[in-house]
């Protein structure tokens, strides 16, 4: 074996892709942890979280509602990119698809499930629940949507459409007055997000190799 051929095995296992299933696994337990810290901050901040939250079949329903606005902006944003849109969906197809693109649904389900109970435990009823006491209702909302956005910091443009999303998610909580219908509208545009996003033929890495050889 020559120098470069040791070289290169070596770069190979040094960008050795991360397993899937380890993805899953670390995706899920990222976003289910917010909810401890959102209980801790919470408690901290006299805003218990879990206070907001109450079982109703009618606010189950609201919550699927709620999803199909996002879901419906979504499908119109990666059917018909514009400018800095093109990127974020060049951005899910080269790094998320990878990763997610071959998992089963009920994967896809968990790391939604985790993300809507979590960031909503967190986001709107920790977070905006004491910028609204501190600085008002909506200047509460504002603040803790612009927070939302920026802690999705893939690109400006997305801070902005993911701040947008915030904002939406928190207008319909006030309006709701129960965070079951914002997890549930979370956790639902997430999953639908998702599997719209994995088994489009544009981005699927497989399918743009079958173009490419025909």
């Amino acid at each position: 074996m020559t120098d470069e051929d040791a070289t290169s095995e070596s770069t190979g296992h040094d960008h050795e892709a991360p397993d899937p299933g380890h993805m899953v696994v670390a995706a899920i337990l990222f976003e289910a942890s917010l909810a401890p810290l959102a209980l801790f901050l919470g408690w901290l901040l006299g805003h218990p979280p879990l206070l907001g939250l109450k079982w109703s079949f009618r606010d189950v329903v609201v919550g699927v509602l709620a999803a199909l606005p996002m879901y419906a902006l979504f499908q119109l944003l990666i059917r018909w990119p514009i400018g800095p849109l093109e990127r974020i969906k060049r951005f899910f197809a080269d790094e998320l698809t990878p990763l997610f693109g071959s998992r089963p649904a009920s994967d896809l389900a968990l790391i939604s499930i985790a993300a809507g109970v979590g960031e909503e435990m967190l986001f709107r009823g920790v977070i905006q629940a004491s910028l609204t006491a501190w600085l008002g209702t909506w200047e509460g909302l504002a603040a803790a949507s612009l927070l939302f956005g920026l802690l999705h910091p893939i690109s400006a443009t997305y801070v902005l459409v993911a701040g947008l999303l915030g904002a939406y998610l928190g207008a319909v909580w006030l309006w709701s007055g129960n965070l079951l219908v914002v997890m549930i509208a979370h956790a639902l545009y997430d999953y639908l997000a998702l599997r719209a996003l994995f088994r489009d033929a544009s981005l699927d890495p497989l399918a743009n190799d079958s173009d490419t050889c025909a």
